[in-house]
């Protein structure tokens, strides 16, 4: 099966689609591509033959890797001047959530004077930005986790402050997205694990965030719907096409429907993200149950509702719950936070406040306060939920 469809973007959807990366750079009118992907990848066969494929014969095609697995501002800006010194004309962006991140953040910092630190999504930061020369961008995850390809926005580290960064603006979204299942079939179980419940958490978040969002909201049912069918299946059956076909879809889906917002699981996760280096996903994983029992008042009605949706056996807040308990235990993500980061009590309070100021927070159901942050840090360490 390959469908073409427009919805956040233009996105290329089936197995083998890779080979039409050609026809993506001549609709694009791309013919430098700059293919930015992470220190890993760039090593694999799956690269190699990409980048050798005959059918890119005739682009000009550069390779920048030199990017963390939580990619910082200074990975950006040195492909930035990689860009600019090849004369590059477009991104490719490949690969999981750091190399689609910083990919697409160089193709807009080419055509920026101002430091990247200036778009923070806060207020109208974005309005700051010229719009004119902003490269086109192709993006192709090799995992089913960010949903960074259907994003508007990049994750970047400020290394000086050690604070994870939300950079927006409307012309971070690619203008052609490939989703190929084949490219996800060689992820370690870990990875499959960790970047599907971080596919997870966005459509959860984005579903139980408050505000108005009806589209948003039935994104997200659909894609937890997918993952709770697919998601274990991908992690055991690594070679299951439709299983990461699924998948990839469903962590998609879960950046379209996060633009309603975020919550608590984001916050607690981006200052452990940059701090600590530990895996966003597995981050996310790790805080659900503790920011879902804290939220329960609030979302009770919603989880219900979404626990008929997935069919669970019960239709109630603790059965959903449980669920997401056995799942995590069925993918080997440990229950408490200590169990991956080392963190002291005198560092708490600092974590905390960086919580608190996160962009993810406004967007949490209930209404968070610095005490609650150090609650939630304090509960997830020990294993206790609310």
């Amino acid at each position: 099966m390959k469908i073409n469809w427009n919805y956040p973007t233009t996105v290329w959807f089936g197995e083998g689609r890779i080979k039409d990366l050609h026809i993506a750079c001549r609709t694009l009118k791309i013919k430098k591509p700059l293919f930015v992907t992470d220190q890993d990848l760039v090593k694999t066969d799956l690269v190699k033959n990409i980048i050798n494929d005959p059918n890119l014969k005739n682009f000009s095609v550069n390779i920048f890797s030199n990017i963390k697995g939580n990619p910082v501002g200074s990975n950006v800006d040195e492909g930035v001047k990689v860009f600019k010194n090849g004369n590059h004309d477009g991104v490719i962006a490949f690969g999981g959530g750091s190399g689609l991140d910083v990919g697409k953040a160089i193709a807009f910092m080419s055509a920026q004077s101002k430091p990247i630190w200036d778009f923070e999504d806060i207020g109208d930061n974005w309005t700051k930005a010229n719009n004119e020369g902003i490269a086109p961008i192709i993006a192709v995850p090799t995992t089913a986790g960010t949903g960074s390809e259907a994003g508007r926005a990049s994750l970047i580290t400020n290394e000086e402050n050690q604070t994870k960064k939300i950079i927006f603006h409307p012309k971070f979204l690619p203008s052609i997205v490939i989703l190929d299942p084949c490219l996800t079939v060689n992820l370690p179980q870990k990875i499959t694990a960790a970047t599907g419940m971080d596919a997870l958490a966005h459509n959860l978040e984005a579903y139980c965030a408050s505000g108005y969002h009806p589209m948003a909201d039935g994104i997200a049912l659909e894609g937890m719907s997918l993952i709770k069918k697919w998601l274990f299946i991908a992690v055991k059956e690594g070679n299951n096409l439709k299983a990461r076909s699924n998948m990839l879809v469903a962590a998609t889906m879960g950046s379209t429907a996060f633009q309603k917002g975020l919550g608590a699981i984001h916050s607690l996760s981006h200052p452990v993200n940059s701090v600590y280096n530990i895996h966003h996903g597995l981050s996310n994983a790790i805080f659900m149950p503790y920011v879902l029992t804290f939220n329960k008042k609030e979302i009770e009605k919603k989880i219900i509702k979404l626990s008929e949706y997935l069919e669970l056996k019960e239709k109630s807040f603790d059965c959903f719950l449980k669920w997401i308990l056995d799942l995590r235990k069925d993918l080997n993500i440990p229950h408490k936070l200590s169990e991956v980061a080392n963190i002291k009590e005198s560092e708490i309070d600092k974590l905390s406040q960086m919580a608190l100021n996160d962009p993810s927070t406004p967007g949490n159901p209930k209404k968070l306060t610095l005490k609650d942050m150090k609650m939630l840090y304090k509960y997830s360490l020990e294993g206790k939920l609310f």
